[in-house]
């Protein structure tokens, strides 16, 4: 389980290769995420025994920061905190 403080975090950036560096909030990110999942043709073993998609999304953010969608193309995300 990741640390709580991370909860409180709104943003992410986010890694594609495919679209850059962007930073999103976590609502995005969320939705940036299961868009991710859903172009994979078969989850890992890992995420597919996480039961629904908003779950496995919000599996994903406590426990990873990075998901290979395809043979060596990986997809990053990392919360971070923007100050005003």
């Amino acid at each position: 389980m990741s640390d709580p403080l991370i909860r409180e975090l709104d943003h992410y950036v986010v890694l594609d290769p495919a679209a850059g560096e962007q930073i999103l909030s976590a609502a995005d990110t969320r939705h940036w995420l299961a868009e991710q999942l859903q172009r994979l043709k078969q989850l890992p073993a890992d995420i597919a025994a996480v039961e629904g998609l908003p779950q496995q999304v919000e599996w994903l953010l406590d426990t990873a920061c990075a998901l290979e969608i395809e043979p060596g193309l990986t997809v990053q995300w990392f919360a971070v905190r923007l100050e005003p």
